[in-house]
């Protein structure tokens, strides 16, 4: 209870993009999420992160619905697209601008190559505007239509932060307090000229939109909490709490990835594999 209410339900969702099939590893952070959320009585939300049209496709969508029926996951409803909802990321980018943390990049990968000698943590460039065109460039760069970037100034970000960063993460059932380090990511792209939102700025909204309490995802996006944590602090956002689980390899030792219809979960269905098959590979 919390002055005398009842406390507030968990709230776990699964949020894949619908650019190819759903292989192993989006099996278990399904599972996962659908199994926590049962334990602690909470609710499963699926959101489809569908904010690139070029690569994301109705087909892909669809079968998403169909491997999770299949696994006997069940969800809440309404589904949340995230190609309905540009509005909400153009009004935190509108924010974030008006608060001075955010401006246009119009550096290309070619422009970036030979300045750029440190990388972020997903092994990237890690971009400041020290790095960037003269503003005579940009301005030129600008009149003529080019496409371009809209990238947080981290650094003045941080400025505005009055406390340590961090967040709280679950790890063999125990609960920690995990230091966070947006610096290691430079000036993220938040925006871009032809698409409404990043990964960074889009997750972080449509979990606050949510009630999102409990984010349980990949081990890859752990070190993408420290850029969450810092949208969520400038952005007057909560703070969920955090599980990053193991990730499904192949044989080489590398994650699993779409484009290896090996283990698509539509493949292992065809093959005559059942949920219980999925779960026992899996680890569950």
């Amino acid at each position: 209870m919390i002055d005398g209410r009842p406390m507030p339900l968990p709230v776990f969702r699964f949020a894949p993009s619908p650019n190819g099939y759903l292989h192993l590893g989006h099996a278990l952070s399904a599972l996962l999420n659908f199994d926590m959320s049962k334990r602690a009585g909470g609710r499963l939300f699926l959101r489809i992160e569908d904010i690139d049209p070029t690569r994301c496709k109705p087909e892909f969508e669809q079968a998403i619905y169909e491997d999770l029926e299949w696994l006997g996951i069940g969800w809440e409803q309404p589904v949340r697209r995230q190609s309905e909802h540009f509005s909400e990321y153009t009004d935190a980018l509108d924010t974030l601008k008006t608060d001075g943390l955010l401006y246009s990049s119009y550096e290309t990968r070619a422009d970036l190559a030979p300045m750029i000698t440190a990388s972020d943590p997903d092994g990237g460039p890690r971009f400041s505007r020290e790095f960037g065109l003269s503003p005579e460039d940009a301005a030129r760069r600008e009149q003529s239509g080019e496409p371009y970037a809209l990238r947080l100034d981290t650094g003045k970000a941080l400025e505005q932060i009055s406390k340590p960063l961090s967040w709280r993460e679950t790890r063999n059932g125990d609960e920690k307090e995990v230091e966070a380090h947006p610096e290691r990511w430079g000036d993220v792209i938040l925006g871009r000229k032809e698409t409404p939102a990043s990964y960074h700025l889009a997750v972080v909204l449509d979990d606050a939109l949510q009630g999102v309490t409990h984010v349980v995802r990949g081990m890859d996006l752990y070190h993408s909490t420290s850029i969450h944590r810092l949208l969520q602090e400038i952005l007057g956002l909560r703070a969920p709490n955090y599980f990053h689980h193991r990730l499904i390899l192949d044989a080489d030792g590398k994650k699993l990835a779409k484009r290896d219809p090996a283990t698509t979960l539509r493949d292992l269905r065809s093959q005559g594999w059942t949920r219980a098959d999925v779960r026992r590979t899996v680890g569950l």
